[in-house]
């Protein structure tokens, strides 16, 4: 595949991820922030659609194209800045994982405390706590992969 297509795909995939991770954590925990129970189920509900449509796809075109850019520069992926991407990159999706899993559970609470007019169980709410931490954790190695795939050190 010629290098600059195959570069362009990955720039504009981490672009799309980036975006959407952002943009998404941002509705989502402004919507907890509310507890407002018709917003929260509004932004969960669009998030868990957003990771699948958005998110799920770019990360395994980042992963791919990265790889595949690597090889065709003739880089390992054991040399120092293509190595800790790949580390961070992992450690993100260690953490994004269980976050798409609370996600889909915080929407389902959501959408039973909407439609029995109750308030949402504490459950939810030790999700949420769980979810800023994750999303603390993997949205720096998130921005850490992008400074290295720039700067190349």
């Amino acid at each position: 595949m010629d290098y600059l297509f195959l570069k362009l795909i990955h720039i504009l995939s981490a672009t799309v991820l980036f975006g959407t991770g952002i943009g998404s954590a941002f509705y989502m925990f402004m919507a907890n922030r509310r507890k407002d129970i018709a917003g929260i189920y509004f932004a969960t509900r669009h998030v868990v659609i957003a990771d699948w449509l958005f998110t799920t796809p770019s990360v395994i075109v980042q992963l791919v194209t990265g790889v595949a850019l690597a090889h065709t520069l003739g880089l390992p992926l054991t040399e120092g800045w293509v190595f800790w991407s790949l580390i961070l990159y992992f450690f993100a999706g260690a953490c994004w994982v269980p976050v798409v899993w609370m996600q889909i559970k915080m929407r389902d609470m959501a959408k039973v405390a909407l439609e029995t007019n109750t308030a949402l169980p504490d459950r939810y709410w030790r999700f949420d706590r769980r979810w800023i931490v994750l999303g603390a954790l993997a949205f720096p190695a998130v921005v850490a992969v992008i400074g290295l795939m720039v700067m190349k050190p």
